[in-house]
């Protein structure tokens, strides 16, 4: 039965909702959820990857809320000098010890198993190349390793194996839901119809301010400066693009077309979809932007479904 198909939810009915990995694009999933549940749809269960991970575990820690109020209050330059953290080792530019315990502050470090919401955490072992669904355990233990974007963030060592990011083999973690007791799926699936033309990059131009106490900016702030803009001319196509927006494009092809198998084999009942244009992959400090882009595709999308 196709998702168009398929009964409609009724209002109260547990739901189980995948949030799809998407970068920055992933803060669109908090308003995705505060629409849903001003429908009256009872969320009971989630799984999520990557950044939908991270949202999907906040809200199962009842911290939805305050957690939205701080990421609307972040400035570009404040996240940049939480997340520009130099690692020394050689798998990964960044540490996010930083960036993780700003958000531990706000939201407590409980465990999965006592969240009252069923939360899995989708993450990557690197070794056995296959999925890993972490439901139990320390909660930021479980968001660290499913959102350590490989080559940026450092993996991360959970019960002996290097976790990277969940978006690698499960974008749309929809089979990771299946164990809840909720018999409607709702899947928010971050690689939506763009809503610039084909082939037009994003009219965004970074300035990075990460520097240190001195005033000066640090190697790696002048290396982020380098590689975040985009290169300024005449020249179209990649040429016109910086290495993190080639990265971005790269990634967003692969996830893209992942999930749209991943739906076709498991047929969600609704799916939200978030225009995959609606920011770069690491603009996070966009937060109050992408909340409301989330909560306007959900609307439209539930009101197309009849909800």
């Amino acid at each position: 039965m196709a998702a168009s198909e398929a009964p409609k939810i009724a209002t109260g009915e547990p739901v189980a909702l995948a949030l799809g990995a998407g970068g920055a694009r992933g803060l669109a999933q908090i308003g995705v959820i505060e629409a849903l549940q001003a429908r009256g749809l009872n969320i009971v269960a989630i799984a999520g990857s990557s950044s939908g991970a991270l949202i999907g575990g906040v809200f199962a820690a009842g911290k939805l809320e305050e957690f939205r109020t701080r990421l609307s209050e972040m400035t570009r330059g404040e996240f940049l000098r939480l997340i520009v953290e130099p690692s020394f080792a050689q798998d990964g530019l960044v540490r996010g010890d930083r960036l993780v315990d700003a958000m531990r502050e706000v939201v407590g470090d409980p465990l999965i198993e006592s969240l009252e919401v069923d939360f899995v955490a989708v993450a990557v072992d690197l070794i056995r190349q296959r999925e890993v669904w972490l439901r139990t355990g320390p909660l930021w233990q479980a968001l660290r390793a499913s959102f350590a974007f490989p080559g940026v963030l450092t993996p991360a060592r959970v019960h002996g194996r290097d976790l990277v990011d969940g978006g690698l083999l499960a974008p749309l973690p929809i089979a990771a839901t299946r164990m809840s007791d909720a018999h409607r799926l709702i899947a928010i699936d971050m690689h939506g119809w763009p809503v610039r033309p084909a082939g037009l990059p994003a009219d965004v131009y970074v300035d990075v301010d990460a520097e240190n106490e001195s005033g000066q900016r640090s190697a790696v702030g002048r290396w982020i400066t380098r590689h975040m803009d985009r290169v300024r001319g005449d020249d179209q196509g990649l040429a016109g693009m910086s290495l993190t927006e080639v990265l971005g494009r790269s990634v967003d092809t692969m996830q893209g077309q992942i999930a749209r198998v991943q739906m076709a084999l498991d047929p969600p009942e609704l799916v939200i979809r978030i225009p995959r244009d609606a920011c770069q992959f690491y603009e996070f400090w966009r937060g109050r932007e992408l909340i409301e882009v989330g909560r306007r595709e959900a609307e439209k999308a539930l009101d197309a479904a009849g909800y």
